[in-house]
């Protein structure tokens, strides 16, 4: 009996932020669009047609509108990114029986095995249509044995297209490929292997892997691998239940509202230092409240996603303020983040939030060196007497 075979989907949001923009403003279509922060910001996310003039994400504002200047920049949606996100995220939910959010506009789908009842082809292209359908979005879709194999297909696949590489066909697809089309070659990686004769992914197949160790190490033996086909189809589908958690038993009970805001406040930022540590957002905060005679009670929202403190506290207190049942004595406090995404780029870039993760990146540093009691807010510091 032959071996049950992999088949892994990659889908991702065409220009995500864009595509967002022009659903809510449709006079943006067809024209150089740039979300991001104005003036002294940097591009979040740029169309097509801006693209053809060399801007790219994370390049400053003010040189993309040197390149262009009749671009439009706006961030508009922001409130509505999220949304679009988990309305595709439900989607794919209803539809496969496993499946990872590996950010905010892509995912990987295990449909192994399913090819016993259904075309995995069909299905996988009657999915990417039906998300066009439901929420206008244009979206790439890859379909292979391995994930970074489905993930390059896609990208072969861009604009708004699907590419299926059948068993068998891995090294008829890579292999023409320049060795920068693979995911994790940057331009320092790219360099260093060219000055060594390698520019295709052929390159790297026909050259012993002994010899790529020797020019790149440890990532020389898996650049080799993929090089021939070889990946990963391993789907983190437990992605929605992860979770991270702080909560704090009193050592007698309180009804002071300034010491329980206080005692939220610090549970929030101690989580947030977590979430950042793993390079995560989260997307649903839950509150937990514990009164003197043991009831406990928790409330959740799910929010746009985010790392920011001061985001997570401002909705952390209007979760505690809609549940707590005031003068009650409350015992314990925690707080919880779940539907964690990793952090990427583009939602990093916005103007008002480059200099707040700059601000808490360089307060997480100074925990690490020195220790988490080391800073907090002026709200949480003791009054001098």
């Amino acid at each position: 009996m032959s071996a049950a075979k992999n088949h892994i989907a990659h889908f991702d949001l065409d220009s995500f932020f864009v595509s967002v923009e022009i659903i809510n403003n449709p006079i943006l279509k067809g024209k150089p669009v740039l979300v991001g922060g104005f003036e002294r910001g940097v591009v979040a996310a740029c169309s097509y047609e801006a693209r053809r003039f060399g801007i790219h994400s994370a390049m400053p504002m003010k040189k993309a509108l040197q390149l262009c200047p009749e671009a439009i920049v706006t961030n508009a949606s922001r409130g509505d990114y999220s949304k679009y996100s988990r309305w595709v995220t439900e989607i794919i939910e209803s539809k496969v029986p496993s499946f990872e959010k590996a950010s905010i506009d892509e995912f990987y789908i295990d449909l192994s095995g399913m090819d016993k009842f259904f075309g995995v082809s069909n299905y996988t292209k009657e999915l990417r249509q039906l998300i066009i359908d439901k929420t206008g979005l244009p979206i790439s879709c890859g379909l292979s044995s391995a994930r970074f194999i489905s993930k390059m297909a896609t990208n072969e696949a861009k604009p708004n297209g699907f590419l299926e590489i059948p068993h068998g066909k891995e090294t008829e697809f890579l292999w023409p490929l320049g060795i920068e089309k693979i995911n994790g070659v940057g331009k320092q990686t790219e360099q260093h292997l060219k000055s060594y004769g390698i520019y295709t992914i052929e390159d790297i197949a026909k050259t012993p892997v002994e010899h790529m160790e020797r020019i790149a190490g440890k990532w020389g033996e898996e650049l080799w691998h993929k090089a021939w086909g070889r990946g990963s189809a391993t789907i983190t589908a437990e992605w929605k239940q992860k979770s991270m958690s702080h909560e704090n038993t009193f050592d007698k009970d309180y009804t002071d509202i300034d010491f329980l805001y206080k005692e939220l406040v610090r549970l929030t930022e101690k989580t947030a230092y977590s979430l950042r540590e793993d390079e995560k957002m989260t997307g649903c905060v839950t509150v937990k409240i514990r009164y003197s005679d043991f009831e406990t009670t928790t409330c959740q929202e799910t929010i746009d996603y985010t790392a920011l403190d001061d985001a997570l506290i401002a909705k952390v207190k209007d979760l505690f303020n809609k549940n707590w049942e005031k003068g009650r004595p409350v015992r314990l406090l925690g707080v919880r983040f779940t539907h964690m995404i990793p952090i990427t780029m583009q939602m990093s870039l916005f103007e008002n939030n480059v200099e707040k993760l700059k601000l808490y990146n360089a307060v997480d540093d100074i925990k690490d060196r020195f220790g988490s009691k080391i800073m907090t807010r002026a709200v949480n510091a003791k009054k001098k007497e």
